[in-house]
């Protein structure tokens, strides 16, 4: 099976509908880190919906919409990064990211997404990857930053999550950027 080394007994791999067990585990051990940030936290709550949530990610990348990879730590699925709003022929994706406490503080979303920039700009000639976070994670803006990227700016009230409007803060990194700091 295709993984990418991460390094601390880290890898990265694709995230397929058969996995949708350990999917489930990760998503109930980490849930109070990502169900405020992401939505299909929120949809994965039982064998059936987690498997409805990973063959949602292949149907999308059947059609080359959205490409989803876990992050496995010492055997464990612990988080993960995707390119969502992915066309090609536009050039331009958003890449996100989920993480349980168990493999936060490591570095592996940053050193995962660097892997999925990489490949959107070399192999799949993206222009432009980007990066939306609601203000408040800021965690996830970190993320942002050290991948070199630059805030746009903040739309605001954009998100409605748990019967509030949230403001999301949009950053990007162009390939020429890319090429820079590689």
């Amino acid at each position: 099976m295709f993984a990418i080394e991460l390094g601390d007994g880290a890898e990265l791999r694709p995230l397929q509908p058969f996995q949708a067990e350990e999917f489930l585990a990760h998503m109930d051990r980490g849930r109070e880190a990502i169900d405020p940030w992401i939505s299909f936290a929120t949809r994965s709550t039982d064998l059936d919906s987690a498997r409805a949530t990973l063959q949602g990610f292949a149907d999308e990348q059947a059609q080359d919409t959205l490409h989803a990879f876990g992050i496995w730590l010492e055997g464990t699925l612990v988080g993960g990064v995707m390119l969502v709003r992915f066309d090609a022929e536009a050039g331009v994706c958003e890449l996100g990211c989920w993480m349980e406490a168990a493999g936060q503080g490591r570095g592996l979303v940053t050193t995962a997404s660097r892997h999925l920039i990489e490949w959107a700009f070399t192999q799949r000639g993206m222009h432009r990857v980007e990066w939306r976070a609601r203000v408040d994670n800021v965690r996830s803006t970190n993320v942002a930053r050290r991948l070199g990227m630059s805030l746009d700016g903040v739309l605001r009230q954009a998100i409605p999550f748990s019967g509030q409007r949230h403001d999301l803060e949009v950053w990007s990194l162009l390939a020429n950027e890319w090429e820079g700091a590689r």
